[in-house]
């Protein structure tokens, strides 16, 4: 086992890889009563063309695959592993990304049970025809309250807007139809290449003792048998500069509507440095242009543009990026020029050393202040882990950036990659 130490933030990282390839990250917390277990594998609602272990030929799967075999993960042949943490008095839980998905526990007693039940479950699959179509009817329901949400609509179709190709465009849960599509045998090919321990990684944070932790993971990893390792080849996406659709406009059962425009970004990074440094300087950007004690949010707030669900958030995953800004507004056509014309005019938008520094100690507090929580810890440990990023070195790289740094990123911002979604209300009863 090693030990990582980070002395910015005074903590120690305990680490081991199992000899059947599962990475095991282990984070004492002193003083802490609550653990949070979350085992994850680089496997999302993006993974639907790729090459199933041993196998040679790519395979299409249906959309929402990903999000399919989570909802099944649960379900064991002598019960649902949600009531096996309810009796060890944890509570669970899972979600699906772009290009993850997670399991996890909340605990306070009976640490190492949970810990075991968490590998247990998610190391074994248990389909048979009858529950996968049971479970199409509960997903399709899920997919239904999602399609009447205003602001999931919203949201999801400002990215659909960007992308022509790219299968962040289509729903993570897939569609009524996909999910119709999906089987046993599909599940299992998913499972079995993307549930191997090589591609995932468990994450223990808060009250262990990480010498008998790890050895308890290593017993358990020990007794089970696995498919031999292999490089899973996923499909190389051909995806156009050119967003896919420059509006949408959809009508709902809103009082006020909601605006959001998006901004596709075609330079993507690999390097996992340079993409932490362009998403950190980007939140510094952002905050600098549309934080509520910003002049620009203050004047839109004025004039009765924006209210404070106004927000804009910069999204960078595997192989896509976009920028989202916008929220609930009596006006969104002039929200959208006013969005389209600060774009457009970005490069004379001056920002001050000593704003840049105000904004820049913030988000360093903030980023303390996450290390304080299990849970935010585990989840931000996951979701930077499989872009090959240690949170730990968050700090540090933030603290590094220059006011240089983010202006340079004004270059990325190009009206031609600019869509809008609009929702409104519906009209004459329609």
């Amino acid at each position: 086992m090693k030990t990582i130490n980070y002395q910015t933030l005074q903590e120690t990282l305990y680490f081991e890889e199992m000899d059947n390839g599962l990475k095991v990250y282990l984070l004492p917390k002193k003083g802490f009563s609550k653990t949070y277990g979350l085992f994850s594998t680089c496997f999302g609602s993006i993974d639907t063309t790729f090459v199933p272990i041993g196998e040679n030929e790519m395979l299409k799967v249906p959309d929402g695959i990903a999000h399919f075999l989570e909802h099944k993960m649960f379900e064991m042949e002598d019960g649902d592993a949600s009531d096996g943490f309810a009796r060890l008095g944890a509570s669970t839980n899972a979600f699906t990304s772009s290009s993850r998905t997670a399991y996890l526990f909340s605990t306070t007693t009976h640490e190492d049970e949970c810990i075991e039940l968490l590998l247990d479950f998610v190391q074994d699959i248990y389909l048979t025809e009858e529950n996968v179509e049971k479970e199409k009817g509960i997903i399709n329901q899920e997919i239904g309250m999602y399609d009447d949400d205003p602001d999931w609509r919203c949201y999801f179709g400002s990215i659909q807007n960007l992308y022509q190709n790219h299968p962040v465009k289509i729903d993570i849960a897939g569609t009524v139809d996909t999910v119709r599509e999906i089987d046993k045998d599909t599940l299992e090919k998913c499972y079995h290449t993307f549930y191997h321990p090589s591609n995932m990684m468990l994450f223990v944070v808060g009250n262990i003792d990480p010498q008998k932790t790890m050895t308890l993971i290593r017993e358990n990893q020990a007794k089970k048998h696995f498919e031999k390792e292999n490089q899973i080849q996923r499909e190389n996406v051909d995806e156009p500069q050119d967003v896919d659709q420059d509006e949408l406009i959809l009508n709902m059962d809103v009082v006020m509507p909601k605006l959001i425009v998006s901004m596709k970004i075609n330079d993507i990074l690999t390097e996992p440095s340079q993409k932490l440094k362009r998403e950190l300087s980007m939140n510094l950007l952002l905050d600098l242009l549309f934080a509520k004690s910003s002049k620009l949010y203050e004047d839109w707030m004025r004039q009765g543009f924006i209210n404070d669900s106004f927000s804009a958030n910069f999204t960078q995953e595997r192989n896509y990026s976009f920028l989202q800004i916008g929220g609930d507004t009596q006006e969104p056509e002039k929200l959208r020029d006013k969005i389209y014309e600060l774009i457009e005019s970005i490069d004379s938008f001056e920002i001050d050393e000593a704003d840049f520094q105000r904004v820049q100690k913030k988000n360093i507090g903030i980023l303390i202040g996450v290390f304080n929580s299990p849970e935010s810890i585990a989840n931000m440990f996951s979701r930077y882990y499989f872009e090959g990023i240690m949170i730990f070195d968050l700090i540090d790289c933030l603290a590094s950036l220059s006011l240089d740094d983010v202006n340079q990123l004004k270059s990325l911002f190009d009206k031609k990659y600019l869509s809008t979604c609009m929702i409104k209300p519906k009209e004459n009863g329609q």
